[in-house]
């Protein structure tokens, strides 16, 4: 954990009752449901759950980039604003500027028929005063920062010519380009070998400890929040069901899907047991079932769990669960 985030007494984020929703020809669905969480000042904030859980729409809600037939409704507050209020003009000096993204396939991210010097010199000139030496300069020093053998020859190079352990490197260089304040990375490790996703993962870091800058990380990989998140959101079905401390949760998981996720990884050094598995699939977000979204797949549902929705509530300091039957699923462990 960075100095500046145990300092810190005001989250550099605050989302409240996020909520998006499209129409669509299978009619209303809800995409992200009531969201809240904080993120502070050189925090990292995991985002965890099966793909279509509303992790990436989460991420894109917060940047204003869902568009119609989507709708975005609740409050996103940074720095006193409220980025979903905000005129666009003014949101544009913060996109990319003070809050940058790093998209989950830099191949379809980036600009195919555009250098990748052009590409971080576009996000310099839009939010810096860098005249274009400066600018030239500044791409190379980010290219030698993320990694980048041969900077200086690789600025001319396009996306194609990048593998994608580059490119990444390449998305995380123009994403950090004005030296933001907040960074959003939706699964910026996904389809690397695994000695590649370590390097971007401690990338990552390093560059949050040097400019004291807050990331949220979307991923599906429980070994890549234990390696380097101080916090985890665990959602499921567009909600969030569990919050907490990555070592809280991992230790003792209060909902039965963050029980399940935790099962499901091997453990170093434990005595050998049978690995759990989540039965069924995550509901279609255009039939989400009555009640708990997850009760169809849970052993610990009851007639309770299918008839409402439990609301996500404190149970202890930095600890937030949606689960009637929380202490049961808590005293029931990780292994099968």
């Amino acid at each position: 954990m960075s100095v500046a985030m145990q300092t810190a007494t005001a989250p550099a984020l605050e989302v409240r009752n996020l909520t998006t929703t499209f129409e669509t020809s299978s009619g209303h669905v809800i995409a992200v449901n009531n969201v809240g969480f904080n993120v502070m000042p050189g925090e990292v904030m995991g985002l965890v759950g099966e793909s279509g859980s509303g992790k990436s729409v989460t991420l894109r809600s917060i940047m204003r980039l869902i568009h119609a037939p989507g709708k975005v409704s609740g409050s996103v507050r940074w720095q006193g604003d409220d980025l979903l209020a905000m005129p666009e003009r003014q949101l544009r000096k913060v996109r990319g500027g003070e809050i940058a993204m790093i998209f989950q396939e830099p191949m379809t991210a980036l600009n195919p028929v555009l250098p990748i010097g052009i590409q971080i010199e576009e996000n310099l000139a839009a939010h810096t005063a860098l005249d274009r030496r400066q600018r030239a300069a500044r791409a190379l020093e980010l290219m030698d920062m993320v990694g980048i053998p041969e900077a200086a020859r690789r600025l001319k190079s396009y996306p194609h010519q990048f593998s994608g352990g580059m490119r990444q490197r390449a998305m995380i260089a123009i994403a950090l380009a004005s030296n933001p304040k907040l960074l959003l990375a939706d699964e910026p490790t996904t389809a690397l070998d695994v000695t590649i996703q370590d390097q971007i993962l401690k990338l990552i870091l390093d560059l949050r400890d040097r400019l004291s800058m807050g990331v949220v990380l979307v991923t599906h990989d429980l070994g890549v929040v234990a390696a380097t998140c101080d916090r985890m959101a665990v959602m499921y079905a567009g909600r969030i069901v569990e919050t907490g401390r990555v070592a809280d949760v991992f230790a003792q998981p209060h909902h039965a899907y963050t029980r399940g996720l935790l099962g499901s990884v091997p453990r170093s050094g434990a005595q050998r047991t049978m690995l759990l598995s989540i039965e069924g699939t995550p509901p279609s977000l255009s039939a989400i079932p009555k009640g708990c979204a997850f009760s169809p797949r849970c052993s610990f549902a009851t007639d309770a769990c299918r008839e409402a929705a439990p609301a996500l509530e404190p149970i202890a300091p930095d600890r937030l669960v949606a689960c009637f039957h929380h202490q049961q699923v808590a005293a029931s462990g990780v292994s099968a």
